[in-house]
Formats: C-alpha cells, sequence, structure tokens
C-alpha cells in the first residue's frame, strides 16, 4: 500500500512505514514480518517454509547425539567421583558449569552444530547421568540430601548444557 509522495506501507501492517520490499515478489514488508533468507529478505508468503539446516535433526544425528551425551556424561561423572569425591560449596558449583559445558559441547560436536530441544534433552540426560554416576563412584547417596551446592552445580550445568544447543 502506498499513501503520499514515495511513502510505502507494509502490505501487512498497514500502520507501519518501511522501505524494505521481498526480494521475490516485490510485496513491501516491515522488520515485524521480514523473513530473512540465504537470499535475502523474504515476505512470509515467499519465505521459504523449510528449516534451517542447523536444526533439522535426523535420527542418525539424534543417535550421534544421544551416544556422545552418554558417553561424555559417563566419563566425566567417573572422573569426578574418582579424583574430585570432596569437592564441595563453591567450587562445585563452578565445576558444575565445566560439566555442562563439557557434555553440551561433546553432543553438539558429535551431530555437526545441530541445534534444538531434542538435542537439549539428550544434552540434559548426560548432565543427569554425569551427576549420578560421580555419587556412584564417589561413594555417596546417590540423590543428597541438605548438600544444597550439589542441587546448584546440577542446575548449573543443566543450564549451560541446554543453553550450548539452544535454538
Amino acid at each position: 500500500m502506498t499513501a503520499g509522495a514515495g511513502t510505502t506501507y507494509c502490505a501487512r501492517h498497514p500502520d507501519t512505514e518501511t522501505g524494505l520490499r521481498c526480494g521475490r515478489c516485490e510485496t513491501p514488508i516491515c522488520p515485524r514480518c521480514v523473513v530473512m533468507t540465504d537470499v535475502g529478505a523474504r515476505c512470509p508468503d515467499c519465505a521459504p517454509s523449510r528449516k534451517l539446516p542447523q536444526f533439522e535433526i535426523a535420527p542418525l544425528y539424534l543417535l550421534r547425539g544421544m551416544l556422545a551425551a552418554l558417553i561424555a556424561g559417563a566419563v566425566v561423572g567417573a572422573l569426578w567421583g574418582a579424583l574430585l569425591p570432596d569437592i564441595s560449596g563453591f567450587f562445585e558449583a563452578l565445576l558444575g558449569l565445566g560439566v555442562g559445558y563439557a557434555i553440551g559441547e561433546s553432543t553438539s560436536l558429535a551431530t555437526n552444530r545441530k541445534a534444538g530441544p531434542p538435542l537439549q534433552i539428550v544434552a540434559a540426560a548426560g548432565v543427569l547421568l554425569a551427576f549420578l554416576l560421580r555419587n556412584v563412584v564417589a561413594s555417596d547417596d546417590i540423590i543428597p540430601r541438605n548438600e544444597i551446592f550439589w542441587y546448584v552445580a546440577l542446575i548449573a550445568a543443566l543450564a549451560v548444557a541446554v543453553n550450548r544447543l539452544r535454538v
């Protein structure tokens, strides 16, 4: 829609002035409805409905992510329980950040840097495995009571791992 001398308004938002046009059909579009593609700005009608390749997770990639998260969780949990069984307090919370990063990064690398909710769940399962295995190896209660920093470390690790694979 055009009004006045050279003033162009968005086809979907008639109150929004714009200088953008769809690279395919030349429809005026505003920043709220523009869809950036690998070939430029498109209107929602012309934009491909396909997800970016980074977010397309085939079953093979999901399997690779599961294996990586479980292996990384088992290795990190066993090493933590064997080498640092008595670490606690603030340092345990800091170690939780490292555990989350290691498992999230392992999952990301194994899936060629894919991302999305299924891989976030897989990474979170790897983190839980690492924390539970750490307690088994260190001969502690599997789920400790009255250890606030263990829970802080777990939450930090989950946040880092999940954030590493966010969309």
